[in-house]
């Protein structure tokens, strides 16, 4: 089972090109800082504007630098069943642990096209699947018991939740059963989410503040939610600030203040506004990450 912070991993980029270099230096980064995994190519990671080489690239150059130390949930979404296969083979080829797949997004499918997708997928891969329900991206919303029928086949072993409905987990803790590996996407609501039968987050804040996030997610691992609750104070205002604007461009900003990253981003997303910028550097404030 995956559990504890998993940093929905950036994908940084030099004058356009992917910076592989510091790619390589952010994942030690994370392993030096507790994070439990690492998730790269999702949203976070841009996967909209890679092109299908860059994107296995980045899958495989952060397999390289974990190393087997820990686990890597590689993006293989798509709204063409196809592609995400073929996505989800080069992830197992390259030594993926597992694979983060969204639900397909502007095509609309029903709950059955849903069931048909992750089926093709799980019979073409022999990855253990994570699935990513998130509504207000894909508009599709995977209703508890459509998991719960995925649930039953062997490789279907998780979600990353993204709903922000923290009755999600325990509905889906009776659909998909209490071993369901259900991880948070939504920092704001992680330490809730947790509470409900939750066991970790794949978390955009944790791009900048690993190791809080980290301990944010042991504590409630042993049931220490008050000490949880003291961490998510100093994190929820960056939390915030950098959903202010989309997520990736708040976050990229924010490690380019601690000098871990560049912040640019890809068209359509720009940089963000002098108004946001601010917000983000009060937070850091807040959170101890910045004088």
């Amino acid at each position: 089972m995956f559990k504890g912070s998993l940093p929905a991993l950036v994908t940084p980029f030099r004058n356009g090109a992917l910076d592989l270099e510091t790619l390589k230096k952010l994942v030690e980064w994370h392993i030096g800082e507790g994070s439990s995994g690492l998730v790269p190519v999702g949203t976070t990671g841009e996967s909209p504007t890679l092109t299908h080489g860059e994107h296995e690239t980045v899958v495989e150059e952060v397999v390289k630098a974990a190393a087997g130390r820990i686990p890597v949930i590689a993006g293989a979404g798509s709204n063409n069943t196809v592609e995400s296969i073929r996505l989800a083979q080069h992830a197992e080829k390259v030594g993926a642990d597992a694979i983060l797949v969204v639900t397909p997004y502007y095509n609309k499918p029903t709950q059955r096209g849903l069931i048909a997708h992750f089926t093709a997928i799980h019979d073409a891969c022999a990855l253990p699947i994570v699935i990513y329900n998130i509504p207000p991206r894909s508009v599709i919303d995977m209703t508890p018991e459509t998991m719960g029928e995925l649930a039953q086949l062997p490789r279907i072993i998780g979600v990353k939740d993204a709903t922000g409905d923290l009755a999600r987990v325990s509905m889906q803790r009776i659909t998909c059963g209490a071993d369901f590996c259900q991880l948070s996407g939504e920092d704001p609501t992680a330490h809730g989410f947790n509470a409900q039968g939750g066991v970790g987050c794949i978390s955009v804040t944790a791009n900048v503040a690993p190791r809080l996030s980290s301990l944010l997610q042991a504590a409630c691992a042993k049931g220490d939610y008050a000490a949880a609750l003291e961490i998510q104070d100093r994190l929820m205002p960056l939390h915030k600030a950098i959903f202010t604007e989309p997520g990736l461009v708040g976050v990229k900003y924010a490690m380019s203040k601690l000098d871990l990253c560049s912040d640019e981003v890809r068209l359509p997303l720009t940089s963000l506004t002098d108004e946001t910028k601010a917000k983000v550097d009060a937070a850091l404030r807040h959170a101890g990450l910045l004088n």
